[in-house]
């Protein structure tokens, strides 16, 4: 029996070399724990050369309403018309020297309506000021280059193996937790996370 796996959003950060600030970006991967992932997130980040650490982590398994699971791609054929997607939202706040940005995931058939979800944030209605409006990062205005449906942003090799099944909630089920703090590399080798 094969054992079972869940999928992981990772907010990994760097500071490379040449760098004044730590980097940031997200990675998403699919293994039955976290401590598997470490060769991956490597070879997600290669220019960090392996100083790479957590600043935050989620298992996902619920999303507005909806409950995820990964399934071994051969043990189901058909597909959902409800996609997973990805947002990262970025915001500006008066007399701020900072771009903030909100990370968010949301349940559509199509990246227009995940965009309409994501316009309903709290943090698109407060970080939203006159010459700065919020945006989907890197874009002055909303729009669809920075939305990812997260079955693309999976490698290849995982993409082969697995698929992420979305369904309606049926019984109240508790929020994903979200784990916070500086975690290396290394310690999470050696964790049982």
């Amino acid at each position: 029996m094969e054992k079972e796996v869940n999928l992981y959003m990772l907010l990994l950060g760097c500071t490379p070399e040449g760098r004044l600030t730590e980097q940031h970006d997200v990675f998403f991967g699919i293994a039955p724990n976290l401590k598997d992932l470490v060769r991956d997130i490597k070879s997600f980040w290669p220019e960090a050369k392996g100083k790479i650490h957590i600043d935050a982590w989620r298992q996902i398994t619920k999303v507005d309403n909806h409950i995820i699971r990964i399934i071994n791609r051969e043990e189901q054929r058909y597909y959902d018309d409800e996609k997973l997607f990805f947002l990262n939202l970025g915001g500006y706040r008066l007399n701020e020297f900072e771009e903030y940005h909100y990370r968010t995931l949301a349940i559509a058939k199509n990246t227009s309506l995940a965009i309409k979800q994501a316009k309903k944030s709290t943090f698109y209605k407060h970080c939203n000021i006159a010459g700065a409006p919020s945006h989907i990062d890197e874009q002055y205005g909303v729009d669809v280059d920075d939305i990812h449906n997260i079955d693309d942003l999976l490698s290849p090799i995982i993409k082969q193996q697995y698929k992420i099944v979305i369904s309606p909630c049926v019984l109240p089920t508790p929020e994903d937790e979200i784990h916070l703090g500086y975690l290396t590399l290394n310690k999470l080798s050696q964790s049982s996370i």
